[in-house]
Order: structure tokens, then C-alpha cells, then sequence
């Protein structure tokens, strides 16, 4: 079965509402700040809300395999899960900026990506649902980027101050020792930088040109960023892993930090990112 057959927009949305429905359910820090005492296959220590995100997506990804959909699972938590092929690959971050929804704080979201092959370069789907705004972003290769159901502009560029500098820059992934040695070239790159504390809204919001481009800094993994990347993507906007062999090589099949991520309006903006933190 092709990736793109399934109703995956279907099946990320219901996922995304028992998400939310836990969210409202559990809405202080003390009830979302529960581990479970493992650490998912991420690496990361497993938060309670972590394992009833992943848990919706996965009833979503069963459903669809029972009616004939074949295709590889990788998660943030539960890693690779074989549903019969790995033709076509799923990726999902039950809660990118789960620290944010720990916390209270706005930005935090339910990621899931298909691709068609091993790399970011094949993801044929991309779905965000930010739960602080209740913003829901798609795109499907080739037919563009939405936002809650609206086209997003494919012809809008950075902006910049008269120096020539990018007016907002958000950085993520950022290890405040590794901003440390990364501050030169950001104070060259960007008049005013902003972190919201999730890779995949921090992309969505170059997507829409709320902010002129996006560095990781440290090393991003695919969970975070699959969707997202093609929501820019489809948007205009161009991406790069710099440290991969090519632009969008990034593999998709495991959860390995493979390379920092910059993302840009233009062709222009992304090679100025591209040396920040180099």
C-alpha cells in the first residue's frame, strides 16, 4: 500500500485529540510532571503524559494496520515498530516540547511525518498540532502547507534590518554551553532571537515567515523534526542538515542526534545559518 493511501490526516488528528483531551484532564505541572521510571528509546526520561501521547498514536497506527495499511513505526518512545513493511515510514513525536507541557508553558505538540523512503528528503506527510495556540499545520508533497485548513504563502522572504541581519531568529536544541560558543556568529546572523522549546513549531513558524529562519545549534533527531522540515518545505522555505552528505539525508529510521538543522525563507538565509555554530 502507497504512504500516501491511508487516511493519515484522519488518524493524526484523533490522536491529537485524546492528546488534548489529557491535556485539559491533567492540567497542572505536578500531574504532568509524572515519570513513569524508564527512559524512552530516545534517550529521554519518560513522562506520563509522553506514554499517553504515544499510546493514542499507536491505537491510530493499529487501527490502520488492521485495514491493510503495511508500513515501518518510529517513535520517540517505544523506537522502531515493524507493521509489515519498511517501505513506507512513520514518525512520530507523541509531545515535541514535552518540557513546555510539563511546565505549562505554550508551545508544545503532537508531531507525525510518513515518508516514502529512508530520509527526510521522502516524507510525502507532515502533520503539527501546537496545542498552545490550537494551531494545526499540514503538508502533503507537492500540493503545499496549510494552517488550520488555509494555504500558507509560498512567496514570503526573511525579513531584515538595514545592517542586513534577520529581524527574528529561533534557536532550539540549545545546550546554553553550546550557545556559549555559538555567539559571535548568531550576533552576526540575527538582530533578536527567540527559543520556544520545540523544533517542530519553532519550523512551522519559518513556515508561515513568523520568524525569519531557525538553528538547532546541536544535533536534531528525526522525531523532532520530519514533519515540520516538509511544512517548510512545501511552504517555500528551504532546510539542510549540514553535517549529512546531502541537504535533506537525515535518516529517518532511527533516533540518533545525525546533525544540526537550519531552516530558512530563502536560499540566502539558509547559507548565512549554515555557519552559525561552525
Amino acid at each position: 500500500m502507497a504512504a500516501a493511501d491511508p487516511d493519515w490526516l484522519g488518524a493524526s488528528r484523533r490522536a491529537a485529540g485524546v492528546l488534548r483531551r489529557y491535556l485539559s484532564a491533567h492540567p497542572t505541572t505536578v500531574e504532568r510532571a509524572l515519570e513513569t521510571g524508564v527512559r524512552g528509546e530516545g534517550g529521554d526520561r519518560t513522562l506520563v503524559i509522553d506514554l499517553a501521547a504515544e499510546d493514542a498514536v499507536f491505537a491510530e497506527l493499529d487501527r490502520l494496520h488492521a485495514g491493510g495499511a503495511r508500513f515501518t513505526a518510529v517513535s520517540e518512545e517505544r523506537g522502531r515498530v515493524s507493521y509489515g513493511s519498511e517501505e513506507t515510514i512513520v514518525v512520530i513525536d507523541p509531545v515535541d516540547g514535552s518540557v513546555n507541557a510539563k511546565r505549562g508553558l505554550p508551545h508544545h505538540a503532537i508531531s507525525v511525518a510518513v515518508a516514502d523512503g529512508p530520509t527526510m528528503a521522502d516524507v510525502v506527510f507532515g502533520y503539527v498540532h501546537d496545542f498552545g495556540p490550537e494551531e494545526e499545520w499540514v503538508a502533503r508533497r507537492g500540493a503545499g502547507s496549510t494552517l488550520n485548513g488555509v494555504a500558507l504563502p509560498t512567496d514570503l522572504e526573511e525579513r531584515r534590518m538595514r545592517d542586513g541581519r534577520l529581524e527574528v531568529l529561533g534557536i532550539e536544541s540549545a545546550d546554553p554551553r553550546k550557545i556559549r560558543g555559538a555567539v559571535d556568529s548568531l550576533a552576526d546572523a540575527a538582530y533578536r532571537l527567540r527559543a520556544l522549546g520545540t523544533i517542530a513549531v519553532s519550523l512551522c513558524q519559518v513556515a508561515a515567515g513568523r520568524l525569519d529562519g531557525l538553528v538547532t545549534i546541536s544535533g536534531c533527531r528525526a522525531v523532532d523534526a520530519a514533519a515540520a522540515q516538509l511544512i517548510v518545505r512545501e511552504a517555500g522555505g528551504v532546510v539542510s542538515f549540514p553535517a549529512c552528505a546531502e541537504p535533506l539525508g537525515a535518516p529517518l529510521l532511527d533516533l540518533q542526534p545525525h546533525s544540526p538543522l537550519v531552516a530558512a525563507r530563502t536560499p540566502r538565509g539558509l547559507a548565512e545559518l549554515e555557519r552559525v555554530g561552525r
